[in-house]
């Protein structure tokens, strides 16, 4: 008991009459990364909200440290020593870094004003026992992403928080980055800190977690030593059935002896794209990888509209197009899958029914007037087509999980029937199960003759479903690989950081 610092007992939770949560054990030890994995919609943010005192349980226990507590809201929790860093940051860029540590909790002097160099001071200490050096006065908007997830930890260590809650914590930092995170992690379990590792990446949860616990369908389905699972156990125990890998590579005949779908040359931007030259020739998964600001983000968004081209010219089947915006992209048969789906690709507050006909409006509209009957057709295929899992498609599309909301993203886009399909992140924040699913729609579409052209962190995925790679580097591609020249990932990670340039050129 003395080396638990959580234990949750037989926790159940309804909303709404359907239990989501059913009698669920979870405990983590201090010094330890308990990884808790499952599905979209398996309990996992459930669980954590009622540790965290946003939900109070229906049935159940919660013990701290040995003592039973009753969690009434986040503050109660974080008096107790329990914090969460989510996904999405909640900082404010526009601050410094020492103002976003003590956001609401400001120091101040004798007389009651602030004491900015206090904050200073106590925030560089904080660092220093992260092992990373900061000025905790620049302003958090002129760093990289990194430090936006230190900040988040150097808050939460500064209302000593014993027990840290990470979601997806990885989600928004390259390699390099992530690598840091990790040894960072472990150096505050060294500290007696207990970490509770949320993640859909199943190659992090074996490089970082001491135990792994799987909830499926709001149950639990094990608690087990990392040391004793495979990863294809723990596939298995988060899907509910053995899968054949769907992350290996198989080699694919893309007709390059046509011309190319899509021809891009010189293409500059501001501020930060010089001279971006590819092609994508049909029935094509061509990859983009590189580190953070490398520049693959900001080239999907001027080829979709997005972002405006000082020079250079687009070329779409064989014939050259103006992209001055998203309709412009839309009709040359372009679409795009941005990279944060809740900010960019979805109304969240409007139901799926109109998130997924949003760019079709034309179709089912005449003088004016929108056809419901055909508007609902469409809808409904569209649901069916991607296997998006909703009882109701009036439903709020900021109910469905992450994974569902994504396959949402991608049905709408889907349905302007597109031959140039752009992905960001496609697969972030989903599940493995879900994550198969996607990474088979993009290689249907290149089998149907689509373009893809697929930016991910994730290089095993790059790895698994791309037949060429461009590797980008200052607002440039760097080098161009075919996939067959790409040894493993280590070759591809060494490419990224500049090193290990192959003479395989495309």
């Amino acid at each position: 008991m003395a080396d638990v610092a959580v234990r949750m007992t037989g926790i159940s939770k309804s909303f709404s009459g359907v239990r989501v949560l059913d009698g669920v054990d979870f405990e983590v030890r201090r010094g330890e990364v308990h990884a808790l994995a499952g599905g979209n919609g398996a309990g996992k943010s459930t669980l954590m909200k009622i540790l965290r005192g946003v939900y109070q349980p229906d049935d159940g226990t919660i013990e701290i440290e040995g003592d039973s507590v009753r969690l009434t809201s986040s503050q109660d929790a974080m008096s107790r020593g329990i914090a969460m860093i989510f996904q999405e940051f909640s900082v404010v860029p526009t601050l410094t870094v020492a103002q976003n540590v003590f956001l609401t909790r400001e120091r101040r002097g004798a007389l009651g004003l602030l004491d900015d160099r206090a904050s200073a001071s106590r925030t560089k200490d904080l660092f220093a026992q992260m092992g990373v050096t900061v000025d905790p006065d620049r302003r958090l908007e002129d760093l990289s992403t990194a430090f936006w997830q230190l900040t988040e930890i150097a808050k939460a260590r500064s209302q000593d928080a014993r027990v840290l809650i990470m979601d997806e914590p990885t989600a928004s930092l390259a390699k390099d980055e992530a690598d840091h995170l990790f040894e960072l992690i472990r150096s505050l379990t060294g500290q007696g800190i207990a970490i509770v590792y949320i993640s859909h990446r199943i190659e992090e949860i074996f490089r970082v977690a001491d135990r792994v616990t799987v909830l499926r369908d709001g149950r639990l389905v094990a608690t087990t030593a990392a040391a004793n699972l495979s990863a294809e156990d723990l596939v298995e125990q988060i899907v509910g059935r053995r899968m054949e890998s769907a992350l290996e590579w198989t080699p694919r005949d893309v007709k390059r002896d046509e011309g190319p779908l899509l021809e891009v040359r010189d293409l500059h931007v501001k501020p930060r794209l010089r001279g971006i030259s590819l092609d994508l020739h049909r029935g094509e998964i061509l990859g983009l990888a590189g580190l953070m600001g490398s520049g693959r983000t900001e080239t999907v968004r001027a080829l979709f509209g997005i972002d405006p081209i000082q020079s250079g010219t687009i070329k779409v089947r064989g014939r050259e197009v103006a992209i001055k915006n998203s309709h412009d992209a839309i009709a040359a048969g372009i679409s795009l899958v941005p990279e944060d789906r809740r900010l960019q690709g979805l109304v969240l507050e409007h139901s799926v029914r109109n998130n997924l006909l949003l760019p079709l409006l034309g179709r089912f509209s005449k003088g004016g007037w929108l056809n419901d009957a055909k508007g609902d057709r469409i809808a409904a295929k569209l649901v069916a087509d991607l296997n998006v899992k909703v009882a109701n498609v009036d439903r709020p599309v900021q109910l469905l999980s992450g994974g569902n909301q994504q396959k949402v993203v991608l049905a709408k886009w889907m349905g302007t029937e597109p031959d140039i399909i752009l992905m960001d992140e496609p697969t972030a924040g989903v599940d493995i199960g879900t994550k198969v699913e996607i990474v088979g729609m993009i290689r249907a579409l290149a089998d149907a003759g689509k373009g893809v052209i697929l930016i991910s962190s994730e290089f095993p995925e790059l790895l698994a479903v791309c037949d060429r790679v461009l590797v980008f580097r200052d607002g440039s591609v760097d080098q161009s690989l075919m996939r067959n020249d790409i040894a493993d990932e280590d070759t591809l990670h060494l490419a990224v950081q500049g090193f290990g340039r192959t003479a395989a050129h495309a």
